[in-house]
């Protein structure tokens, strides 16, 4: 009866928006969009090791994307988007398995809201302006640690901001046969006011059936922005497991991939619940603050912690001051100066809007080590 139920009101939504689509001649268009994000990044490994590199993504990363969307008339609308990332320095895709890695994905919007299938954005990768001045960037102990971005076979539902409150759920199916549980699913719940904004973003990746380890991939993150005029305070705090050992660090895994991919190409597509680090945790800490010194100018610092819950002290704390300068609104100068330490055993390394091309790789070089960097770089958007 339910499932009756649940067709015969798709059915309505769907004849509504075509009855509506019928009375007003329907209207379409396509946006072709991306940035070009590049910099010299220079970083010093306390054990003597220095990196000089041009690298893409401090701030965006680059990418090509197709926007489009169709009025159906009677405030309904079809929209889609493709997007691609792509390395600047070498012009190379940044996946070479797909050709739009970053989000691709068809919906249809309307006064209840925004209806998604495909590859897309969560909200925790999503809202990054809304934890930090680098927009949890290159600079941010949050964005350090890492972030899930976006999964492959997503169903989302964005609802209509309704008295300050905006709801935004995901359901990333595995796909994998005779098994329902590994799903990988996100949540958020935002408040904004003119001076204040309040949220809380959170993924929960299962378990397989029968996994020796049945514990979720988890993150958790509570936000809280103060906007006083001339700039934002940010507050910011993350519990996560969603970290793992490699032979490059202690630090240099994740359990769940933070960008997905098809379950069925191996592991980190999701959690086979297999790897004892699920029963690890960290908190991270994040305070920060920017300051628009002039219609051009926006300046910013920032300080955070890595707390290893598990007594392994493999955490480490970190910080950032930065300059984002707007040649117009298309293009923008950074630099930012930043310092990472980690603790004994902590083996953090530091990451922009796109992993670094030419990062420490020698554990000798990250674990228990302190990384001082310094950026410098240009951002286009067309």
């Amino acid at each position: 009866m339910r499932r009756i139920k649940a067709i015969g009101v798709a059915a309505g939504l769907a004849s509504t928006a075509l009855v509506a689509g019928a009375q007003t001649p329907a209207t379409s268009n396509v946006t072709i969009y991306g940035s070009i994000d590049e910099y010299f990044n220079y970083m010093h490994s306390s054990s003597g090791a220095t990196i000089r590199s041009l690298e893409d993504g401090a701030y965006l990363r680059t990418r090509l994307g197709f926007r489009g969307i169709e009025d159906l008339g009677g405030g309904y609308a079809a929209k889609v988007q493709l997007e691609m990332g792509l390395n600047g320095d070498t012009g190379g895709p940044a996946d070479t398995a797909r050709a739009f890695d970053r989000q691709a994905w068809v919906g249809l919007a309307g006064p209840q809201g925004d209806f998604r299938l495909g590859r897309q954005n969560g909200p925790i990768f999503a809202r990054g302006g809304y934890i930090d001045y680098t927009t949890r960037t290159l600079g941010s102990i949050v964005n350090v640690f890492g972030t899930p971005s976006r999964y492959d076979n997503d169903i989302a539902y964005i609802s209509p901001r309704v008295a300050g409150f905006q709801f935004e759920g995901h359901v990333a199916l595995a796909e994998i046969p005779n098994d329902a549980r590994p799903f990988i699913y996100q949540a958020a719940l935002d408040y904004a006011s003119t001076s204040y904004r309040l949220g809380y973003m959170g993924l929960r990746g299962r378990a397989a059936a029968n996994a020796p380890i049945n514990k979720d991939v988890a993150y958790d993150n509570l936000y809280a922005n103060w906007m006083y005029g001339r700039g934002t305070v940010y507050l910011a705090f993350v519990r996560s497991n969603n970290s793992t050992a490699t032979a490059v660090s202690n630090n240099a895994g994740t359990i769940l991939s933070n960008v997905g991919g098809t379950p069925n190409a191996g592991a980190g597509s999701f959690n086979p619940g297999t790897n004892p680090d699920l029963n690890n945790f960290y908190n991270i800490y994040q305070i920060s603050a920017d300051f628009q010194a002039t219609e051009q100018l926006r300046v910013g610092a920032l300080w955070g912690k890595i707390d290893d819950k598990s007594g392994r002290d493999r955490g480490a704390t970190g910080g950032s001051i930065g300059a984002y300068y707007d040649l117009s609104k298309r293009t923008m100068l950074l630099a930012l100066v930043d310092t990472l330490r980690n603790d004994t055993n902590g083996g953090w390394r530091p990451a922009g809007s796109a992993g670094l091309k030419s990062t420490f790789a020698a554990p000798g070089d990250i674990n228990g080590r302190t990384i001082n960097g310094v950026q410098v770089g240009i951002v286009h958007r067309f």
